[in-house]
């Protein structure tokens, strides 16, 4: 979560390091690959689970990471409250990242015998192996390992993978409380109304979607992301005297307050997107579009401004536009470091284009020496046309039609990688829809 004050300069910025929860985050990273053991076993013992519901109370302080992180970032909101100097403060929040170590309390908001399963819990037939994510960080868990699951491709438990959706739910709701606690400080120190807010993430999370759990895929569950400005005057009405925009929900209790439907501009973007945006509502001059070679500009961005859509509410879709992803695989079949495989040894690189009607990845050959991909060597495809196929379950890169398609375009273009890519897709458009696919 980004706050910053909106203005017509943002010269003499006052940038708010939260050096505490950076040196915190730094040995979580450094530490996460061995899995501390931070989860109280009904032996009594502490174990490194995926699932690690808490009683905060028995915690080590009284408290868990994330709302030691909301307590620092009220500190450094309400040591602005009497400056005048102009602050961008940026909150990042663990969970739902895993393990799922949470306040017992937020399971109760999702009852297991209410859970259900991912709507496509099975490995598509036509997905390619190097696709294929076998989600080994979730796998070397000790309540997962001791479930005996075959790899690559498993199943889970179904018993299990409704516990896992539970947690997982569970822990958005409690982000969602320590994000309403930081909002509703905006209200009672009076920045709301010339604050701007960006909340987002880096990713998502498959939760049994094609048979994958974590992050590791190309796939919408792993790529999409939520996107929300809050940008006063603009996005929502002034407040009248005495009205709160951000008042805390107690979703453990009553509340007078409730939720209304915000405005929603739908269209393909991407997180590029953020900074050009920010730049623009913050009285700053936008970056410059970055030339196709950028190693030696200084600054400039890849991204659109996307302030003039805050005030549109129609549902015009460009067709054209594509978001970009990619993710590296060291293989073309699955193996313990398919999810994370080591620079060098990277070995195909899956690139993936998402347009409003389709979304399409090629696995090339991928130098990680020389960080060239060899658009030629193709080690497998997929295609989802998602009017039908919302879901990605079917995969028609391997249709005879698309196949000679593909042929032709995989001989003939030269140009780089990601103009390569878009060219595929939009010459596939022209070719599905002109004979009734899409």
């Amino acid at each position: 979560m980004t706050l910053i004050p909106t203005g017509e300069s943002m010269q003499g910025t006052t940038q708010l390091f939260l050096s505490t929860l950076s040196q915190r985050a730094t040995l979580l990273c450094q530490l996460g690959k061995f899995f501390i053991q931070v989860c109280l076993g009904s032996d009594g013992r502490l174990h490194a689970n995926l699932l690690c519901s808490v009683n905060v109370s028995e915690t080590p302080l009284g408290t868990l990471p994330d709302m030691e992180s909301t307590e620092e970032a009220i500190r450094l909101l309400k040591s602005t409250r009497d400056s005048d100097k102009r602050f961008f403060l940026a909150v990042g929040f663990h969970k739902p990242h895993i393990p799922f170590r949470i306040p017992q309390e937020f399971l109760t908001l999702y009852p297991l015998d209410e859970m259900t399963l991912a709507p496509d819990p099975d490995v598509p037939e036509g997905l390619p192996p190097v696709a294929y994510n076998p989600w080994t960080d979730i796998r070397k868990r000790e309540d997962v390992q001791a479930l005996n699951i075959s790899f690559p491709y498993g199943p889970i438990p179904k018993e299990f993978q409704l516990q896992i959706r539970q947690h997982y739910y569970a822990s958005v709701s409690y982000v969602d409380s320590q994000v309403g606690r930081l909002l509703n400080t905006l209200d009672d120190l009076g920045l709301a109304e010339d604050t701007v807010v960006v909340f987002t993430s880096d990713h998502g999370w498959s939760l049994g979607e094609h048979g994958e759990w974590a992050k590791y895929s190309n796939f919408d569950v792993a790529t999409r992301v939520p996107l929300m400005f809050y940008v006063p005057g603009v996005t929502a009405v002034r407040l009248r005297p005495g009205q709160k925009m951000f008042p805390y929900m107690d979703v453990f209790g009553p509340t007078p307050h409730h939720f209304t439907q915000g405005g929603i501009v739908r269209n393909v973007n991407e997180l590029l997107d953020i900074f050009p945006t920010l730049s623009y509502v913050a009285g700053l001059k936008p970056p410059h579009p970055c030339p196709d070679t950028s190693f030696n500009v200084e600054l400039c961005t890849e991204g659109q401004n996307l302030a003039y859509a805050f005030k549109r509410r129609d549902d015009s879709r460009d067709s054209e536009a594509v978001a970009c992803s990619q993710y590296p695989r060291p293989s073309d079949t699955p193996q313990e470091n398919s999810d994370l495989p080591d620079l060098k040894d990277i070995r195909v690189m899956g690139y993936s284009l998402r347009s409003w009607d389709y979304r399409f990845t090629l696995w090339v050959g991928f130098d990680p020496a020389s960080f060239q991909a060899n658009l030629s060597d193709v080690h497998g495809g997929e295609l989802y046309l998602l009017e039908g196929d919302p879901g990605q379950d079917h995969n028609v890169y391997n249709g005879f039609e698309h196949s000679q398609l593909f042929y032709k375009l995989n001989q003939s273009l030269r140009l780089p990688g990601a103009q390569a890519l878009k060219q595929h897709l939009l010459y596939l458009t022209d070719g599905t829809k002109s004979k009734g696919i899409a």
